[in-house]
C-alpha cells in the first residue's frame, strides 16, 4: 500500500456513498428526506456523546492539573471560535459549497450547500480522521481509516439520500484535510500523546453536538468557525501537562 491509500479509499467511499443516496433518494419524498435528517441528527448526538466521554478518560485527567482538563477544552473552544471568526471559515465554506453548487448547476433551493458543509464537518471531525491518517503517514497500517470509510460510506448514503449531491462533493475537503495529516504522520513520526488525542477527541465531540443541534434544527451552530479548536486542544494539553 502506498502513503494515502488510507485517505484515497476513504474519499472514493464518500463518493460511492453520495452516489447511491442520491440515486436512492430521489424516490423519497421531502417529508422522508426531513425525517431521515432528523434521524442522522439524533444519531449524531450519540456520536457526540462518545467522543465526549473521553473527557473523563483516566489519562487525561491524571496527566493535567486537577480542574485544568475543562479549562484546557474551554480555552481550545473560545480560542478556536475567536480564530474560525477572523477567518471567516463558516463563510469560507459556505462560499465553496455555493460556487460548487453552480458549477455542478444544482437548483438554487437545493441542500447541496447544507449536505456539503454537514457532511464536511462530519467526515473530517473526528478522532479517526486525523489518527488514521497520521497512522498511514507514518506506514503503521490503514486499519482505522478503513474502519472510517466503512462508517462513511454507509453515514453518505443516509446523508445523501436527504440532503443530495452536496455530500459526494465534501469528499474534496475531507480528502484535502486527512491529506494533509497524513503528510503530518510521514514528516514528524508520532505528534500526539495519548492525553493530547483524548483532549482533541473531546474537544471534537463538543463540535459534533455542535453539527447534532444543525442537523436536527434545534440551532444553527456555526461549526465550521469553531474547527481550530480541534488543532488547539492537544496544544493546551501539552502546555498545561509541561508548565503548570
Amino acid at each position: 500500500m502506498f502513503v494515502g491509500a488510507g485517505t484515497t479509499i476513504n474519499v472514493v467511499a464518500i463518493v460511492l456513498g453520495g452516489v447511491l443516496g442520491v440515486l436512492i433518494g430521489a424516490r423519497f419524498a421531502e417529508s422522508t428526506k426531513s425525517l431521515i435528517t432528523d434521524i442522522l441528527g439524533m444519531v449524531t448526538f450519540i456520536s457526540a456523546a462518545d467522543a465526549i466521554s473521553s473527557f473523563w478518560k483516566e489519562d487525561l485527567r491524571s496527566a493535567l492539573p486537577r480542574g485544568w482538563t475543562i479549562l484546557v477544552i474551554v480555552f481550545s473552544l473560545i480560542l478556536g471560535a475567536l480564530i474560525g471568526i477572523a477567518l471567516k471559515i463558516e463563510d469560507r465554506l459556505n462560499s465553496i459549497g455555493e460556487y460548487l453548487k453552480e458549477k455542478f448547476r444544482s437548483e438554487k433551493n437545493s441542500t447541496f450547500v447544507e449536505g456539503f458543509v454537514s457532511a464536511s464537518l462530519i467526515f473530517a471531525v473526528g478522532p479517526l480522521a486525523i489518527m488514521g491518517s497520521i497512522s498511514d503517514g507514518m506506514k503503521t497500517g490503514i486499519d482505522q481509516l478503513l474502519l472510517k470509510s466503512s462508517l462513511d460510506f454507509f453515514a453518505a448514503i443516509a446523508f445523501a439520500a436527504s440532503l443530495g449531491w452536496g455530500v459526494a462533493v465534501s469528499a474534496l475537503p475531507v480528502g484535502i484535510y486527512q491529506y494533509a495529516w497524513t503528510a503530518i504522520g510521514l514528516l514528524l513520526g508520532s505528534v500526539l500523546s495519548q492525553y493530547q488525542v483524548l483532549a482533541m477527541t473531546a474537544t471534537g465531540g463538543i463540535l459534533l453536538l455542535g453539527i447534532a443541534l444543525r442537523l436536527t434544527k434545534i440551532k444553527m451552530v456555526p461549526v465550521g468557525n469553531i474547527l481550530p479548536a480541534i488543532f488547539l486542544a492537544p496544544v493546551f494539553a501539552a502546555l498545561a501537562h509541561q508548565f503548570i
